[in-house]
């Protein structure tokens, strides 16, 4: 029995690995440094389009945040794939940081921030299980409602 890759159960659950957004400013979308990737903060952008933009508690409901940030996630994993060719080398995500653009009285920046960790969960069982922080903010690039990045650990 042929076992399923990564990409087979992202597209099997109805999610594809997007190719990765260009950058908005002087950086790299993500970084190997030995055994770890670092990617850049990822905005929800799919198909060259900014599809959540807004605060959180005024413009943008936590279920609108949340689909936000599993958008987001989804291009950290393009990302990912972009240096390293095949999801499968991934061994564990470490971490994964979000920002939440909210309004002055939002609290529920980890409901929103759940939309990545959820996902990541899902897609990966145990090499999904991360640390993490939620992260209220003014605002963020482009006015976008959400930007997550990550850390993760590759097999050898």
């Amino acid at each position: 029995m042929r076992t399923i890759n990564l990409e087979e159960r992202i597209k099997a659950k109805g999610y594809q690995v997007p190719e990765v957004p260009t950058p908005l400013a002087a950086y790299v979308p993500g970084l190997q440094t030995g055994r770890y990737i670092f990617t850049a903060g990822q905005l929800p952008m799919a198909e060259g389009e900014l599809k959540y933009q807004g605060k959180l508690g005024q413009d943008l409901t936590v279920e609108q945040g949340y689909e936000a940030a599993r958008i987001s996630f989804l291009n950290c994993l393009g990302v990912i794939k972009s240096l390293v060719g095949d999801l499968d080398r991934i061994k564990q995500v470490v971490k994964i940081n979000g920002f939440v653009n909210s309004a002055p009285d939002f609290t529920q920046q980890p409901q929103v921030l759940n939309g990545a960790s959820e996902l990541c969960v899902e897609l990966l069982g145990e090499q999904g299980k991360h640390a993490r922080a939620a992260v209220g903010s003014i605002s963020l690039p482009l006015g976008a409602a959400v930007e997550v990045e990550m850390i993760v650990e590759l097999k050898e």
